[in-house]
């Protein structure tokens, strides 16, 4: 008896329980969810398998099935093991699904056996997560060190560009929540801004031109590098006289031509070639003033300067030749670009719709009008959170939410309290996915985020997310439970 009361008191002590309750609840709001999304169409009883919440129930008892191999069978050790063998592999399907593999929305990325698909940029996750973890855990490891951050980005880089190659924009955007776990490690936090800073560019150029897109990049770049060296006074009296002499040049020519229509080397073009001379100027200057002061932040900055306006005159490239038809419609209506509230809005709007009708408490399970009557397409995938939105309104809303704030931090909480390397960054890993997730699904119901087909991790219907999330996640309580028995 003492033999059974002290493994069982070993079992509680070395399994982070409350993530498997966390876990098991989050699965279980899904398969409610998606019971009430096709009851009125589909399902007499949330157990007809010949419905989705049929088909899900089975998909959750494998994945409870797999969560205890996991944890029970499988030592903790392999995953580390074979995580490069495991990341090959991995690479090979996502390399053999645009060849082998069935169209799905105009996307590349699916295997089809039978009724059954299986989408390896799911997997991918996963792999990539225990590489990085594996690389990165290594003795003596810096990611200030040029090499190590190369081989750390080629580990992210190469399996994100073949998702591209797929046409599976969603899963690649997965991979940028990846950086968080890079600063945590050491990645400067100026990289992160300058992300936000392509991002911004990218949008900027869209949406009003490239004359406005060079100016607010190295106005910004400018600023950053002021307030970095403390010469603010600097920048106040220098480069912010010529950034607002800039921003009224527009202006001040069209002005002029509204009278002189002959001058037309003050048209947009003649605008946009004496701002680029005079960046070209102050960027050689710049690069003097780094050499002869030995600043490596200040030839950083020239450089991002440099890339930033060759972004800027590739954006009608990327957004043309490499985004497909609908994703460009999507951005569009996202930007503001375009109204299409019955064409490629129409999913957004009609998910707001949802959730705004839902109100506080919402509406009641099984009761919702949208839900009931369908109008949300992919209500039971992508825009599965409308559901609870309308049903459960505001606050059953915010209980999901919170249930996945939870789980997240607690992944942190316990990655933080790991000895090993290789469980801490594995646990940031997981953390980062879930994260952009959670961040662009519920994005894309309420109208933040271009739609991109993103599932809700745990909650969406589909064997090959649910697999790939219970997989990601009990792998690093796994990890965590074989470190607990050090606490």
């Amino acid at each position: 008896m003492r033999l059974n009361s002290t493994s069982r008191r070993s079992l509680a002590e070395t399994i982070d329980w409350k993530l498997v309750i966390c876990y098991l609840l989050l699965i279980f709001i899904g398969w409610m969810n998606i019971y009430a999304s096709v009851h009125s169409s589909e399902a007499e009883s949330i157990l007809d398998m010949g419905s989705r919440s049929g088909k899900q129930f089975i998909w959750i008892i494998s994945a409870i099935g797999l969560a205890g191999i996991i944890l029970f069978i499988f030592n903790p050790n392999i995953y580390e093991s074979f995580s490069f063998l495991f990341y090959i592999f991995t690479l090979g399907m996502l390399i053999a699904v645009i060849f082998l593999g069935v169209e799905v929305k105009g996307s590349r990325s699916w295997f089809a056996f039978g009724d059954i698909r299986f989408q390896p940029a799911e997997i991918s996750k996963i792999a990539t997560s225990l590489m990085l973890a594996t690389v990165m855990s290594q003795s003596g490891y810096r990611i200030s060190n040029f090499r190590n951050f190369i081989i750390t980005a080629l580990v992210i880089l190469v399996p994100m560009v073949i998702i591209v190659a797929q046409s599976e924009t969603g899963s690649a955007l997965v991979y940028v929540g990846f950086i968080f776990m890079l600063y945590r490690e050491g990645l400067s936090g100026w990289l992160i801004a300058l992300m936000g800073l392509v991002i911004l560019t990218f949008i900027l150029t869209l949406t009003t031109s490239s004359y406005v897109s060079i100016l607010v990049l190295g106005s910004v770049i400018g600023l950053t590098n002021c307030l970095r060296s403390g010469k603010m006074k600097k920048w106040l009296y220098t480069t912010l006289p010529v950034i607002i002499l800039f921003s009224a040049v527009p202006f001040i020519c069209k002005s002029v031509m509204e009278s002189r229509p002959d001058l037309t080397f003050l048209s947009d073009g003649g605008q946009l070639y004496l701002l680029l001379g005079v960046s070209a100027a102050y960027t050689v200057y710049s690069v003097y003033e780094a050499y002869r002061e030995r600043n490596l932040f200040k030839g950083l900055s020239v450089l991002t300067f440099t890339v930033g306006i060759l972004l800027v005159f590739s954006v009608d490239f990327v957004f043309n030749e490499v985004l497909q038809d609908h994703q460009r419609k999507r951005i569009e209506v996202l930007l503001g670009m375009k109204e299409d509230p019955m064409g490629v809005g129409y999913n957004v709007n009609q998910s707001m719709i949802a959730i705004g009708s839902g109100g506080f408490l919402g509406k009641g399970f099984m009761n919702g009008t949208q839900t009931t009557y369908g109008f949300v397409p992919e209500q039971t995938t992508d825009f599965i959170f409308c559901t609870i939105g309308e049903e459960w309104g505001f606050a059953g809303s915010s209980i999901v939410i919170l249930l996945y704030v939870f789980m997240i931090w607690r992944i942190i909480s316990d990655a933080e309290k790991s000895r090993e390397n290789f469980t801490r960054i594995y646990g940031y890993c997981v953390a980062s996915c879930i994260f952009m997730h959670l961040f662009i699904n519920i994005g894309m119901t309420i109208g933040l985020m271009p739609v991109i087909g993103i599932p809700l991790p745990f909650i969406s219907y589909g064997g090959s997310s649910l697999w790939a999330f219970t997989i990601l996640l009990f792998i690093f309580i796994a990890l965590n439970k074989k470190e607990s028995k050090y606490f």
